[in-house]
């Protein structure tokens, strides 16, 4: 088991001023990494990067931030390709959905996608040039476990987690030999405020369900240290993981052939 955890550089986490976002903030200060954070509340943002200033000494700048706004994604995108500092790229930001699709919201899903898909994928694009041209750093895109569970849950957010995850999988492939280390990180239901709207209510699920945000950023990165391209915190047996990968791998010589498959044809 490799130990990845030699990692330096600065770190932008986007989704920062709560939850997961700010939990991995004070592990990366903790760890000597100066920070970029960002979130749409300015004020939240300044008060978790007081506390972290004053109890790790690292540097915190803060870049209040809309990322479904097309004009504030793109100063986020120009700070990822002019500071050279930033090694590091949370992709933390994530809203989620309004229930099933027959009575959802076309704009909410709109936001949603832009949000968690648009965005996450430009900020990559950001900084994957200058992090492969110096061969060190690290991309981590938060997807979750319900990329692995469709139909379990509404459709909209569920696409767009596995979006994450086939992206980052992806992306791994093509960093792969550089030094650049990509991860993605597939949550369950973890304590934060994605839970406090209507639909989802954490008192309806069982208590050995729920995950607390500090143990859930602590695994992954302890899965970013030993090296996992995929972490799911949850999982006992990374064995499981690396079945379904192969159950998959094994589709691939029969994905595409010249002909139609025999029950196709006709009789």
């Amino acid at each position: 088991m490799s130990d990845h955890s030699t990692l330096s550089g600065t770190a932008l986490v986007t989704g920062a001023s709560s939850g997961i976002g700010a939990t991995y903030a004070d592990r990366l200060a903790r760890r000597g990494h100066d920070l970029v954070l960002v979130a749409r509340s300015a004020d939240k943002l300044e008060a978790l990067a007081a506390r972290l200033r004053d109890q790790t000494g690292v540097n915190v700048d803060i870049l209040s931030a809309d990322l479904g706004n097309a004009r504030d994604l793109a100063r986020v995108e120009q700070r990822l390709r002019d500071d050279t500092a930033i090694k590091i790229l949370v992709n933390n930001a994530g809203i989620v959905g309004d229930g099933p699709l027959a009575g959802a919201d076309a704009d909410r899903l709109e936001a949603m996608i832009r949000v968690n898909v648009i965005a996450t994928t430009r900020l990559a694009a950001a900084i994957f040039p200058r992090l492969l041209a110096t061969g060190d750093g690290a991309i981590i895109n938060i997807a979750s476990v319900t990329a692995l569970m469709s139909g379990a849950f509404e459709p909209g957010y569920g696409a767009t987690k596995a979006y994450l995850l086939n992206f980052t999988e992806a992306l791994n492939a093509e960093a792969s030999g550089s030094g650049v280390r990509i991860q993605a990180v597939l949550p369950g239901i973890t304590r934060t405020a994605i839970w406090d709207g209507p639909h989802a209510r954490l008192d309806l699920v069982p208590a050995e369900m729920v995950m607390e945000a500090g143990e859930m950023v602590d695994a992954a990165l302890a899965g970013l240290d030993q090296g996992e391209q995929v972490t799911i915190p949850s999982l006992p047996d990374a064995g499981d993981w690396e079945n379904y990968v192969a159950a998959r791998e094994a589709l691939a010589p029969n994905l595409s052939h010249r002909s139609a498959a025999a029950r196709y044809r006709p009789r």
